[in-house]
């Protein structure tokens, strides 16, 4: 019986070593942000807490085991209860969890404290892809953009190599300041989302309807990948979230090479563009947001995702067609594109998919047929 405690106690040990050699593979990220380092220092304050109790609960375990045992004729106590005991076992770990508490109590108050921000971003997660719209001072200078999975088709269908961000990179990135506090306000367009950058040390729910907040200062330029950790459909696993941290000159400089694009791109919605012009950007739309259903060929996957070569709504009536993709279909996976896309971009992509994949209707899709569909004309 003591040899079996004796290998019990060395495999404990021999393990326990192990497991500190591996800490810092399989442990919390320390992070970039005051926030983050103040959580990893949580975690492990209340990590050695429990570590310590679990050192003497299981030291007095093992001692009990061992000089009680039958062996060396030890006797069971009678007795049925003991106030002294009852009393001890409720306040000790009554006053451990207030211990607990005040730390934890601390870093939830910091992390809630958005206040004094030097600039707002919007973050909207849709199924199945992340919307960011910066918000100026004065809402005047405001843009928007979305960022979607940019990993190639062929390392999800296992044809070509994964690499090191395999589902973790996205064709444009949320770019921010280091040293400024932002502000992100978190909601969604369809189902919840969550946002999570894991070297930020923050994470929230995105809620229909709902805008829920948080904050980080990020210290160290970089790029810092994350996830949506909700359950949210189909392509959960396909919305990764990239955020670039950029020294500050560059940041302002690229921030006002935005601006002049939103500017450039407010104009083109009254431009007249020419088959050619609208089929180029049709192609690059709909490889984005439609070919992962409908497939690069158009021919889909019927009956879910219905072919759009020779389809009735391809080669019928063009408003019908910018009205579906506009507004969507209400319990299909027909969503609508209405808010996701420009006026530029809706007619691009209709006008490309009236005139690839054989179909040849004819017609010309213009921004200003989409503005005057929005305006119920």
């Amino acid at each position: 019986m003591k040899n079996q405690i004796l290998r019990m106690l060395t495999g404990t040990l021999a393990f326990l070593a192990s497991g500190v050699a591996l800490a810092d593979e399989l442990n919390m990220r320390v992070g970039v942000t005051d926030i983050s380092r103040q959580v990893y220092d949580l975690h492990m304050t209340i990590f050695y807490i429990c570590v310590a109790i679990g050192v003497v609960v299981f030291s007095v375990l093992f001692w009990s085991v061992f000089q009680h045992r039958k062996s060396k004729g030890a006797v069971a106590a009678t007795f049925h209860d003991s106030t002294k005991l009852e009393l001890a076992w409720t306040i000790v770990p009554t006053l451990i969890l207030i211990v607990m508490a005040i730390p934890a109590t601390q870093v939830l108050v910091a992390m809630y404290d958005t206040g004094g921000e030097d600039m707002n971003i919007e973050v909207r997660g849709y199924q199945w892809k992340w919307q960011y719209k910066y918000l100026d001072e004065d809402y005047n200078n405001s843009f928007s953009f979305f960022s979607n999975l940019a990993t190639p088709k062929s390392q999800i269908v296992n044809r070509s190599a994964k690499t090191d961000t395999y589902l973790l990179e996205v064709d444009e990135h949320l770019r921010i300041p280091i040293n400024r506090k932002v502000r992100f306000l978190v909601t969604s367009e369809d189902v919840i989302h969550a946002w999570w950058v894991p070297d930020f040390g923050i994470k929230r729910d995105a809620v229909p309807g709902m805008l829920n907040e948080l904050w980080a200062i990020v210290e160290e330029p970089g790029i810092y990948r994350g996830q949506c950790t909700e359950l949210c459909g189909k392509d959960h696993g396909f919305m990764p979230i990239v955020v670039e941290a950029m020294p500050e000159a560059e940041f302002d400089a690229w921030y006002a090479t935005k601006v002049t694009s939103e500017v450039v791109r407010q104009e083109s919605m009254s431009k007249t563009f020419t088959h050619d012009e609208l089929m180029v950007q049709g192609e690059v739309i709909y490889g984005t947001y439609c070919s992962s259903c409908h497939m690069a060929n158009g021919e889909g996957v019927p009956p879910v995702f219905p072919a759009i070569a020779k389809s009735p709504v391809a080669l019928g009536p063009r408003d019908d067609h910018l009205s579906l993709v506009i507004n969507g279909v209400s319990g299909s996976a027909m969503q609508a594109f209405g808010k996701q896309l420009d006026a530029v971009q809706l007619a691009s992509v209709v006008h490309y998919q009236r005139h690839a994949f054989g179909n040849d209707v004819g017609d010309i899709s213009q921004p200003q047929d989409v503005i005057n569909l929005f305006n119920g004309q």
